[in-house]
């Protein structure tokens, strides 16, 4: 019997049904970022056991909306572009763990299955969503451009309720889009017993980052941000107590693989 292929499931003889291709990946896409303040407690309680507040700013926040294309090294994808556009909303904290620190995504939604299942493998906890967020144009009849005093807006909603409302007006050049998700990010891959015993078969830290990003001109600028209650959610525990700023930036980025952490 010929031997499965494919590198995530469903495994085949072929491996032409498996969700996703193997790694690298490649994306391209716009940015449109929110960072804020909240009370380090709403934070402390999403972290899991063992993993720390960040030292430094231990309540800034990340609300991230991201209009993505992507494609493996074939590029195939980009031929049949519902293989490659999706769009993702997320939430970026910092935490410490054994005296480093680290980006860690809490929650995070998105609207395609194979962005699901990238992120089973890389960790990202992703749920299916429906996010929109304000396209940038050069013809400037029904579209912003991104630069200096023109406005940016992100919708988030998930199982038909809205979560939460952005809105970025850019005022002045910056030298990046943020600080909280800047780091490498540290994730959790779980996955529960089949027995349903409360003990899981994979419970790991894992480190992942991009192995090359380009940028474009980043901008900043005034932010708000409106998160709605609801009864299956609970990014509006985040509560917003300050505003640090809001950024737009076109980017590049290549994933490759990530690392286990080593049980002490």
């Amino acid at each position: 019997m010929a031997a499965d292929k494919g590198f995530f499931y469903p495994r085949t003889t072929t491996g032409k049904a498996s969700i996703i291709p193997s790694p690298p990946w490649f994306y391209s896409g716009d940015l449109l970022t929110v960072e804020y303040r909240t009370d380090p407690a709403n934070i402390e309680r999403l972290l899991p056991n063992g993993v720390e507040l960040a030292p430094e700013d231990p309540g800034a926040v990340a609300l991230i909306f991201a209009d993505w294309q992507s494609c493996s090294t074939s590029r195939e994808e980009l031929l049949d572009p519902v293989r490659s556009q999706y769009k993702e909303a997320f939430v970026v904290v910092r935490c410490s763990f054994r005296g480093v620190t680290y980006s860690r995504c809490l929650f995070i939604w998105v609207d395609k299955d194979f962005a699901i299942a990238r992120g089973l493998f890389q960790g990202y906890p992703k749920k299916l969503g429906s996010i929109h967020q304000t396209r940038p144009h050069p013809v400037s009849f029904a579209a912003p451009q991104v630069g200096v005093g023109n406005t940016f807006a992100g919708t988030l909603a998930a199982n038909d309720r809205r979560i939460a409302n952005v809105v970025v007006t850019l005022d002045r050049e910056s030298d990046t889009n943020g600080f909280v998700n800047a780091l490498p990010m540290l994730h959790s891959r779980v996955v529960p017993s089949i027995e349903a015993d409360g003990t899981d078969t994979l419970n790991e830290l894992i480190v992942s980052s991009g192995s090359k990003f380009e940028g474009g001109q980043a901008y900043s600028g005034t932010a708000v941000i409106e998160y709605f209650e609801d009864p299956y959610e609970e990014v509006a525990t985040l509560a917003v107590e300050e505003y640090i700023g809001g950024y737009y930036r076109q980017v590049g980025a290549v994933f490759e693989h990530g690392s286990s952490i080593p049980a002490s």
